[in-house]
């Protein structure tokens, strides 16, 4: 799905910020977590880096393919949150693309643990502030 976003937003999601990404546990309480992520409107699919055992990997493993999360980066009262579907994913193909994005927006690879995961966030809402 195509994101359509105004330059200002599209400057905003550039910078090398942390965000913090909401998951839901298995018992339907938020589980909020901060993260470093790339976001790329033109395929409107966002990617997080993570371990495959940590809470947020476990949290939309179990969500299945309706786990739903929301995506949020803020500077004062400037914000912008990515909604969407969300999967889990430790191919080669899939993590080497989303270490690739990570680098170029933070300026370093992401941690390299040996169960180096990937949540991928299909965007279908965007919610924002001053941007």
């Amino acid at each position: 799905m195509r994101i359509t976003l105004t330059r200002t937003a599209r400057e905003f999601l550039a910078l090398p910020r942390t965000a913090t990404l909401t998951t839901l546990r298995p018992d339907g309480t938020p589980h909020v977590a901060p993260v470093r992520f790339t976001f790329d409107a033109a395929t409107g699919l966002a990617r997080v880096t993570t371990r495959a055992a940590a809470r947020k990997a476990r949290n939309v493993s179990a969500g299945g393919p309706a786990a739903r999360v929301a995506l949020c980066q803020a500077d004062g009262f400037r914000w912008i949150t990515l909604e969407g579907r969300a999967s889990v994913d430790a191919g080669p193909v899939r993590l080497e693309e989303a270490v690739r994005r990570y680098t170029a927006r933070y300026g370093s690879a992401p941690p390299a643990p040996p169960d180096l995961a990937v949540i991928e966030i299909t965007v279908d809402r965007v919610l924002s502030l001053d941007l």
